[in-house]
């Protein structure tokens, strides 16, 4: 059971020197939590503390401190995270949550900069926000290991299927070579009573005639290694022709992989470092501006006194004048010490945050670079690795095929040595023959050939017999591999199917919720807002490949009840934010995060109707276990009082 799923009825967070807070306790009841407060009362600072507590780093200290801590009480059990300042960015340590905060970060952490809710307002790729959870390239490469697992035991049953066609004709031969043995034993058996007959007829001199059989049976043995060597080689003949077949596709595969030089490798190294160190500029100048942004705006809001203690107390005959400064609509610049209108410094930082904006938007472009440059590399390394193993697998089999002809030479050596030696052996049996003994040499003569031929046919038996018993060995083993073929089958599918269905799930969550949504705030001549799921051409490299992307599609609706399709840009700012929202809460739904992740976080909704926030909260709530909303005491007004409200941070 994951940590989100055992109902719990309350949380408990203390944190200590977390955005603006200095220390607070605050408890958090299931259900929707309020934040009420004007600007600068510390709301998003506890959005923030609830986010390390879960195990977030997208979190600021006070700034002017160089360590803080947050712990989140839950469930019985305590979560503590610690922050340190060192050299220019944050560390974090203890025990959080989550190991892992990438589908809180996305899907759950819903604050003004938070890349789901801002993907419809810069128009980014939703695709890719959906599906960046989910380890495409470990599925992909789950596919194809499954796919050569398959192939392999199609090439088995295949096989197995040509052994099944192979044994009726080998049962056929094995009857057919029983007969021909049957038959030669009897032609033996009569070829030696003919013998018997003719040594009772003849009287011959013993010695000769054990010198003549003796001859015979040298001549029978020589007969029988000339024919084994002769198999012999045709079988290496077979094996060379082979082997060079499969030595010519190899060569053939390898000639058709590029060659990648090592200075390639070696740019596209040097690239990587390069935008690499680009990006962590970029991000320890992001981490600066944050502190900055966060020290005015605490400043502007009155949390530090320091500074305004210094410049107000020169001493006493200025106090007046002092009161009346901070009375007044103007402030006191902590910088140069002069009066300056409030609204120029929120200019400034507003100026500050786009800067910042800017930044992370760079940050990703660095980063999108670098995936493509990853992947490029690793395309080149595992072409090489391709190269490599085609390489050695090219020696082996010429190592092989070398052997194997040094075996044939030495075969065919061996039976031309035989053909001389049966030539000799049969010239001395001719010189021992005599017109006494022709016929009885005759008779033993064809009998050795008989015994010769007999043999012939009792090997070729044994293999036959051999053959058939290996291929229902074999046999044995295509229920089993059917099983399993069916098993990789249903699982291949499981997994080729399995980005369609996350994708058609968000698709589907996205519209569906929208639909509600839209029809719950009642936005004027505003019709529907959906995602349309399509295949299209991209670049990706040096190559175009096809991709899924998902196209947002704004429907109006004119006074006449006409309906026309609008674009994203011609969306009011209330709309766009209830729109990211909305694609947030889908990306919460499809990646069950609910389950892992108790909170949800909403901010910054001032662009949105107080009665339409309201209907909002009340919508999201119903997936939330905890629902915790930072908001303005004049939108609050506008949410039930049966929700808990938190006004002392």
């Amino acid at each position: 059971m994951s940590k989100a799923d055992s109902a719990v009825s309350e949380a408990t967070v203390q944190a200590e020197n977390i955005g603006g807070i200095t220390r607070t306790k605050v408890n958090i009841p299931a259900g929707v939590t309020i934040l009420s407060g004007e600007n600068a009362t510390n709301r998003t600072s506890f959005l923030q503390s609830i986010m390390a507590a879960v195990g977030s780093d997208d979190v600021t200290l006070k700034g002017d401190a160089d360590q803080g801590e947050v712990q989140l009480t839950i469930g019985g059990e305590t979560y503590h995270r610690t922050l340190r300042r060192t050299n220019g960015s944050i560390a974090f340590g203890g025990d959080p949550y989550l190991d892992d905060a990438t589908l809180a970060d996305l899907f759950a952490f819903l604050l003004e900069s938070n890349e789901a809710r801002q993907a419809v307002v810069q128009q980014r790729n939703l695709r890719e926000l959906i599906m960046r959870p989910v380890d495409t390239n470990e599925i992909k490469a789950e596919i194809d290991r499954l796919e050569r697992k398959r192939n392999e035991i199609d090439d088995e049953l295949e096989e197995l299927n040509s052994l099944k066609e192979e044994l009726p004709s080998l049962e056929e031969r094995k009857r057919d070579l029983e007969d021909q043995i049957k038959t030669k034993r009897e032609e033996l058996a009569e070829k030696e009573a003919e013998i018997e007959s003719a040594d009772a007829d003849v009287d011959e001199t013993r010695e000769e005639k054990r010198e003549l059989e003796s001859r015979l049976d040298d001549l029978r043995e020589l007969r029988s290694d000339l024919e084994s060597v002769r198999s012999d080689i045709g079988v290496q003949e077979e094996s060379i022709a082979s082997l060079n077949r499969e030595l010519a596709d190899l060569k053939s595969e390898r000639e058709e992989l590029p060659d990648t030089p090592m200075g390639d490798q070696e740019e596209i190294d040097r690239e990587i470092s390069r935008l690499r160190e680009q990006k962590q500029t970029l991000e320890y100048e992001v981490s600066a501006l944050q502190d900055i942004i966060q020290f005015n705006e605490e400043m502007l809001e009155g949390e530090e006194t320091n500074v305004t203690d210094a410049l107000t107390a020169e001493d006493d005959s200025y106090e007046d004048l002092t009161d009346q400064l901070l009375e007044s609509e103007t402030t006191i610049c902590w910088t140069c010490g002069s009066e300056v209108d409030p609204e120029r410094i929120e200019d400034t930082l507003d100026t500050l945050r786009t800067v910042r904006q800017d930044q992370m938007s760079e940050i990703r472009e660095f980063e999108d670079q670098l995936d493509e440059l990853r992947t490029d590399k690793r395309e080149r390394e595992k072409q090489q690795r391709k190269r490599e193993s085609l390489d050695s697998e090219i020696d082996d089999l010429e190592a092989e095929i070398e052997r194997r002809e040094s075996r044939l030479d030495d075969l065919q050596e061996k039976r031309d040595e035989l053909s001389d030696e049966v030539e000799m052996v049969e010239a001395e049996v001719e010189s021992l023959e005599s017109e006494d003994f022709s016929e009885i040499l005759d008779l033993h003569k064809e009998a050795n050939q008989l015994e010769f031929e007999l043999g012939q046919l009792e090997s070729d038996l044994d293999d036959v017999t051999d053959r058939i018993a290996t291929i229902e060995d074999r046999l044995t083993d295509e229920e089993d591999l059917q099983a399993e073929r069916e098993e990789i089958s249903d699982e291949l599918e499981t997994q080729r199917t399995r980005i369609d269905q996350i994708e058609q799930q968000a698709v589907e969550e996205f519209n569906s919720h929208m639909d509600d949504v839209l029809d719950l705030l009642g936005y004027e001549n505003l019709a529907r807002i959906w995602i349309e799921r399509i295949e299209k051409t991209v670049r990706e490299g040096r190559r175009n490949v096809e991709k899924t992307v998902f196209e947002l599609h704004v429907v109006r609706t004119t006074e006449s009840g006409a309906t026309y399709e609008d674009t994203i840009d011609h969306l009011s700012e209330s709309e766009r934010e209830v729109t990211g929202l909305t694609f947030a809460l889908a990306g919460y739904l499809v990646h069950d995060v609910h389950e892992t992740v108790p909170f949800m976080l909403l901010d910054s909704l001032e662009a949105i109707d107080s009665n339409r926030i309201a209907d909002l909260v009340t919508y999201f709530s119903d997936y939330v276990q905890f629902l915790v909303v930072a908001l303005l005491p004049e939108d609050a007004q506008a949410l039930s009082d049966d929700y808990t409200r938190v006004t002392d941070i």
